[in-house]
């Protein structure tokens, strides 16, 4: 794990994508309730890290847009207005 975070190695290293996708699949199988409860704790915080890995992910691509905004020929930074 990372200690910066308490994010796994292999969390980390997904793209925004594959754990979005991930995450979409761990709360089916929770919503299911075909899950015993020692495994719906597992995926739940298993769950719980992806959610703050795609968190992370987003707000370093908010802060990539912030810095690059072309204003009148010149380069400033500006908020992005991505809501």
């Amino acid at each position: 794990m990372s200690e910066s975070n308490g994010i796994p190695a292999d969390i980390i290293e997904l793209s925004f994508e594959a754990a979005l996708q991930e995450l979409e699949q761990i709360v089916e199988k929770l919503d299911s309730g075909r899950v015993d409860l020692d495994q719906s704790i597992d995926i739940y915080t298993r769950g719980s890290q992806l959610k703050q890995h795609c968190e992370t992910k987003l707000r370093m691509a908010q802060e990539r847009v912030d810095k690059i905004v072309a204003q009148n020929g010149t380069i400033s930074t500006q908020p992005a207005n991505v809501e």
